[in-house]
């Protein structure tokens, strides 16, 4: 896996010692609703998702540089909306003390430079359910464009049915906003 590096930040592959960074975010009840998951209830559960990122090529773990404490995660997946292979969805989560320093924004500009530039993507979309506005604001910062909201197409953990919100980035739109911001 290709580490990726911001102004503030690594992106990196996750290994076993990211444990207890790792599931002090994720045992967190406000983190992982947001991401459609439910707080994890033992470091066993954490551990089990990072081997699962250890075999997923396209998850990141985000690190302060400051602190060189993970804070969070980053990943390209396969876009169940759409089927064709050069488009994937970006997801992201980030530690709640993190919340509110533009580290998710600098994270998605990294990994969208990433998807563009060497992977060769063609689109990459996001999504969000309608009660995450922080996570609406990192998404508009970025420069992905709205495509609408697809109804009654997510089910919470707590089995609740919500809907998603949809944007999108091609290419194009892609390199016309780094061009314009110079």
């Amino acid at each position: 896996m290709k580490s990726l590096e911001t102004s503030r930040l690594i992106l990196r592959g996750f290994s076993e010692s990211d444990l207890e960074d790792t599931y002090a975010y994720c045992v967190d009840p406000e983190v992982g609703p947001n991401a459609g998951w439910m707080p994890h209830k033992n470091k066993e559960e954490t551990l089990t998702i990072i081997h699962h990122f250890m075999l997923n090529e396209e998850v990141w773990a985000i690190v302060e540089k400051e602190s060189m404490k993970v804070i969070g995660s980053v990943g390209l997946h396969a876009d169940r909306k759409r089927s064709t292979p050069d488009v994937k969805m970006i997801g992201y989560v980030l530690a709640k003390p993190t919340w509110g320093q533009g580290y998710a924004v600098e994270v998605v500009k990294g990994v969208l430079e990433y998807a563009f530039e060497e992977m060769k993507l063609k689109m990459v979309t996001v999504y969000h359910y309608p009660f995450n506005t922080r996570s609406r604001r990192v998404i508009e910062k970025t420069g992905f464009h709205y495509e609408g909201m697809l109804r009654y197409s997510s089910k919470l953990p707590d089995g609740r049915i919500t809907d998603d919100v949809c944007y999108s980035m091609d290419v194009d739109e892609y390199y016309h906003l780094r061009e314009s911001k110079g």
